[in-house]
């Protein structure tokens, strides 16, 4: 039996999504009296994972066999409790091969506190139910955030892409009402957030009834944000092709708070993998949504999610990502190799690529990704834009920051973190950019 933890460390892999689930993980701790303390010296570590990577599984194991190595060198026997993907995933095999005290799932981690107490009273504390009624509810209230804070407005994904374990993971899409979602806005500007960031597994799919009971789409929740004093940014991610709607689309054009940033994943540029990922959309209709969305917001930054080596991919059907990525002049995008995933569909398919050809691939891929991203970099120096500072740098009086293109900038100011500051970016390097300071935004 192990004595109730007064220290917590959350350690979180993975997404934004579980950004935020280990952020509020560590509030329902703190509010239990708990203190956040490093990893090396709290009495209880909870693992938040991330199931969507290859041997994501193995490796949990060896960061447990880790804690536990290097907490037995103190002398001490911390609480570990695994949360997030991988524990819903393999739920009681964890608690069978590694012997850890606590499994939560994504779906249930409100219910942490109550499973660390059942824990230290010797008992078995899992829990990978899938509720109908949602955790936020018996989530604490926001206190204190950085100047860009995230806030999950949506869950799961009914899309059933056949390399992707999300579905089984997080379960069926759904939307956090309207009235909560406002609700934990208002408190995360009052906590001192000046940017949101609207969070989702596919965000542009949420839907609500506002407060006068109309029907209302991601468009509808971002213009009433647009109105709530105090907040500077609107930002989202992750969006789908096929939920991006007109109406999204138009407030890019409409909304001065909506930053010129989309990230709107395509996978692979051959119609026939999109088909075999069951992406629902193919080559022709993504570059003509984007056309809209360039339409709408000439000056928007677009971002993208790549796979390369999905089964049965040819070279030919490689270059025609390539292509693609020619074709759209991506600001920055995120690219991976094929990772079968258990009991996903496209584990299944008897084409497996060779590592070594996916090796090559990427790095043709990231080379052009890493072009693009440099080019927009270069193209938007001399531009003056609004900064928001978010964190000293290395250098005396430097500070670290975003453009509204979701670029790092660095500046030398007396500006505050959470101040908005109009700069003039002056050089560009491949991941960041350098501002000249004007002075700070007017509210």
């Amino acid at each position: 039996m192990k004595s109730d933890p007064k220290t917590f460390h959350v350690k979180s892999f993975g997404c934004q999504m579980n950004v935020y689930d280990g952020e509020r993980m560590g509030e329902l701790m703190a509010a239990q009296g708990l203190v956040a303390a490093e990893a090396d010296a709290a009495d209880l570590v909870i693992l938040n994972t991330c199931h969507i990577r290859e041997r994501a599984t193995e490796k949990v194991y060896s960061d447990i066999g880790r804690l536990r190595k290097d907490a037995g060198k103190q002398g001490r026997t911390p609480m570990i409790a695994v949360a997030g993907c991988v524990a819903q995933a393999e739920g009681e095999e964890i608690v069978r091969r590694a012997k850890v005290d606590v499994v939560v799932g994504p779906q249930s981690y409100h219910n942490l506190p109550g499973l660390v107490a059942r824990a230290a009273t010797g008992l078995p504390a899992l829990d990978t139910d899938m509720p109908i009624a949602s955790k936020f509810g018996a989530l604490p209230a926001r206190r204190k955030v950085g100047p860009s804070a995230f806030l999950t407005v949506q869950e799961g994904c009914d899309k059933f892409c056949t390399y992707c374990v999300v579905p089984y993971t997080r379960g069926a899409e759904v939307s956090r009402p309207w009235g909560q979602v406002m609700d934990e806005a208002r408190a995360l500007v009052d906590a001192g957030a000046r940017e949101i960031t609207l969070l989702g597994q596919n965000v542009n799919a949420w839907t609500g009834e506002d407060e006068a009971g109309r029907i209302q789409g991601l468009d509808g929740l971002i213009r009433a944000l647009d109105r709530l004093p105090g907040l500077a940014r609107i930002r989202y991610t992750t969006s789908h092709p096929n939920d991006m709607t007109q109406g999204l689309i138009d407030a890019h054009r409409d909304v001065g708070k909506l930053m010129p940033f989309l990230h709107l994943p395509v996978q692979a540029g051959s119609d026939r993998v999109l088909r075999a990922m069951n992406r629902s959309h193919d080559r022709a209709s993504y570059l003509r949504l984007l056309d809209r969305v360039r339409a709408a917001r000439p000056d928007i930054a677009l971002s993208g999610d790549f796979i390369v080596g999905f089964p049965g991919e040819t070279e030919a059907e490689f270059a025609e990502t390539l292509s693609l990525v020619d074709a759209v002049g991506y600001a920055q995008a995120f690219s991976f190799k094929y990772s079968p995933r258990p009991g996903t569909p496209a584990a299944a398919i008897a084409a497996q690529i060779a590592p070594a050809v996916m090796d090559d691939r990427l790095q043709r891929l990231q080379a052009a990704l890493n072009r693009d991203q440099q080019a927009f970099n270069r193209a938007t120096v001399g531009r003056s834009c609004d900064v928001l500072v978010e964190r000293r740098g290395k250098l005396p009086g430097q500070m670290l920051g975003k453009s509204p293109w979701l670029q790092s900038v660095h500046l030398l100011t007396g500006a505050a973190i959470g101040d908005l500051v109009e700069v003039e970016l002056t050089a560009a390097g491949p991941n960041s950019l350098t501002g000249s300071p004007f002075a700070l935004a007017a509210e």
